[in-house]
């Protein structure tokens, strides 16, 4: 299992910016998807973006030309660069390791505790 961290969480104001930063406790370069996701209150938690192993970067219709999500391997890390924010993208930001366990045969999801970001004026 892999432990993860979320930091960088806070108040900001519409049209501000955050960067939310993931720190696994292992090397994350085989980790197929590093990802975030977010849950707002009474809401089930959504997909916000998803990095693979090798880049390739995919984001929900909603944060797309907003968001930037970014992984780096070597210091184990995925961020996510968060650009123009909305009162809606209020929410509990959760990171996200998936990845493939060869041995028993099924998907493994990996959670952080989550950080919390309100956009408020």
């Amino acid at each position: 299992q892999v432990q993860l961290v979320e930091s960088g969480g806070g108040l900001v104001q519409p049209g501000g910016s955050l960067r939310l930063s993931c720190a696994a406790s292992e090397s994350i370069f085989s980790i197929n998807s590093m990802g975030w996701y977010r849950q707002a209150p009474g809401k089930q938690r959504e997909l916000v973006a998803t990095i693979r192993k090798g880049g390739y970067p995919n984001y929900a219709d909603s944060v797309k030309g907003r968001f930037t999500i970014s992984r780096d391997n070597a210091k184990n890390t995925v961020s996510l660069q968060m650009s123009s924010l909305k009162p809606e993208d209020t929410a509990v930001y959760y990171c996200n390791a998936a990845y493939w366990d060869y041995t028993n045969y099924v998907l493994n999801n990996d959670w952080g505790q989550g950080t919390q970001v309100t956009v408020s004026s």
